[in-house]
């Protein structure tokens, strides 16, 4: 169950006038500062839903800083709406700008991206490797599970209708094997079930666009997927790892696990991988500091 947010809620005004709602989770009081963690949620949901991993990563001397994402949480847009194809990385390519520019010399900057979110930060890191320290990956999507009369309507769709908005077709149920992860899923108010036609096939073609650079993929990466996800293909982040450099993409399958990976009822053995590859990226505190309220 989502516990009691401890966050700081404020504003971010995009170039486009556009509104987006930041949540900051700075570290504790005297805790020396190791670096800075950048969320990107996931479809349908928003960052308050990350409040017990923030908190992790304040215990450990991370302050964190997430945001709704366009059409979700309490950003503006329409649910699940998109207004053009890289509006989402451009999004994220300017809160990427405002934390390193609040962010003191030396400390790490660490992206990082569930879902949905996750597919957003490989793109943005593919594009931009140079602005980021470090990339973590959980359960992105870069592969979908789309059946063949699926495919033909987001062959079509985007191009004829691409505002029209449907159900996302999630899955509820394969959240977590928690139970109590699904009813406060379902009971959340800023919780959507809305995806538009543009925002469907900018998931299904940009899992194949980061598979195609992930060769040359140049920023330290962490890859945490489930193995028993339902919810998008785990195949895309198998393929991603195998093709990856391994000396710059580590991978970690939970092969028992649902898609919500940190969520999970056993999820301790996902913190210990995520806290041992935090350890070794930053291994020395080096400041203290809370992110300023307003961006």
């Amino acid at each position: 169950m989502t516990p009691a947010s401890s966050a700081t809620l404020s504003t971010f005004t995009a170039s486009d006038g556009d509104n987006l709602a930041l949540h900051d989770w700075p570290v504790p009081e005297g805790t020396p500062l190791r670096g800075v963690v950048l969320l990107v949620h996931g479809l349908g949901e928003h960052a308050g839903r990350y409040e017990a991993l923030a908190q992790r990563l304040n215990a450990w001397g991370f302050a964190v800083r997430g945001y709704d994402q366009y059409g979700h949480g309490q950003s503006g847009g329409p649910r699940g709406g998109l207004p053009g194809a890289g509006r989402l990385v451009d999004d994220l390519a300017e809160m990427v700008h405002s934390a390193r520019t609040r962010t003191p010399d030396g400390v790490p900057l660490i992206l990082l991206g569930h879902s949905m979110g996750g597919l957003v930060g490989a793109l943005y890191a593919a594009a931009h490797p140079a602005s980021i320290d470090a990339l973590v990956l959980s359960s992105p999507a870069l592969g979908t599970r789309v059946s063949g009369p699926q495919k033909l309507l987001l062959r079509t769709l985007p191009r004829l209708a691409p505002d029209l908005r449907v159900g996302n077709g999630l899955q509820t149920r394969w959240l977590s094997h928690d139970p109590a992860v699904e009813r406060a899923y379902l009971a959340d108010p800023l919780v959507h079930d809305r995806i538009a036609a543009r925002l469907a096939g900018f998931i299904t073609e940009g899992g194949p666009r980061v598979l195609a650079q992930a060769a040359q993929w140049k920023v330290p990466t962490l890859l945490l997927y489930a193995g028993q996800d339902r919810l998008v293909d785990p195949a895309g982040s198998r393929a991603f790892a195998a093709a990856a450099p391994q000396p710059v993409v580590r991978s970690h399958c939970f092969a028992d696990l649902y898609h919500e990976i940190f969520n999970e009822q056993d999820a301790q053995p996902v913190f210990d991988c995520l806290q041992r590859w935090l350890d070794e990226r930053a291994p020395v505190a080096v400041a203290a500091l809370k992110l300023p309220q307003a961006a």
